[in-house]
Formats: C-alpha cells, sequence, structure tokens
C-alpha cells in the first residue's frame, strides 16, 4: 500500500489525531476518501475515454486500405455523358 508500512500508518495516524483530534478525525477521514474516490473515478474515465479514441485510431482505414484508383470528377462525368449520348441512335 504505498511503500507505508503498518509502523509509518500508526505514526500517521497518531499525528492526525493530535493535529486534528478525535472528534474531528472520521470527518475528515470520510472527506479524504471521497476525494480519492472522485480522484480513481476521474482517472477511470480519462483512461476510458483514451482507450476509445485508441480503438477509433487504429480501425480507421490506412491510406494502403484506401481504394488507389481515382473516382471522376463531375466534369470528367459530363464529358462522359455528352459523347454517350451522342453516339446513341434514337430509333422509334
Amino acid at each position: 500500500m504505498f511503500g507505508i508500512g503498518m509502523p509509518e500508518l500508526l505514526v500517521i495516524l497518531v499525528i492526525a489525531l493530535i493535529f486534528i483530534g478525535p472528534g474531528k478525525l472520521p470527518e475528515v477521514a470520510r472527506s479524504l476518501g471521497r476525494g480519492m474516490r472522485e480522484f480513481r473515478r476521474a482517472s477511470h474515465d480519462i483512461k476510458k475515454t483514451f482507450d476509445i479514441e485508441a480503438e477509433v485510431i487504429t480501425e480507421s482505414p490506412t491510406p494502403e486500405k484506401v481504394s488507389a484508383t481515382p473516382r471522376e470528377t463531375t466534369e470528367e462525368q459530363a464529358t462522359a455523358q455528352t459523347t454517350d449520348n451522342k453516339g446513341e441512335s434514337h430509333h422509334a
């Protein structure tokens, strides 16, 4: 537990009793516990966000995966369409 053994923990508890007093010690300990819980929750949320973003980045297509064939521009499409229309014969 953070490299703190039982003797060190007892010394910290005695010092806390001297400075804070026995009446306020439970309240201070409760507040400290709430603060630690909030810190853990916030760090868990941040880690979860990083994990989700890392997943999205690894799943996005790389340039090698994307098709190398260029798309026709609208101008090329229009030229191809008018060429097709000229070559058609309208027989009734």
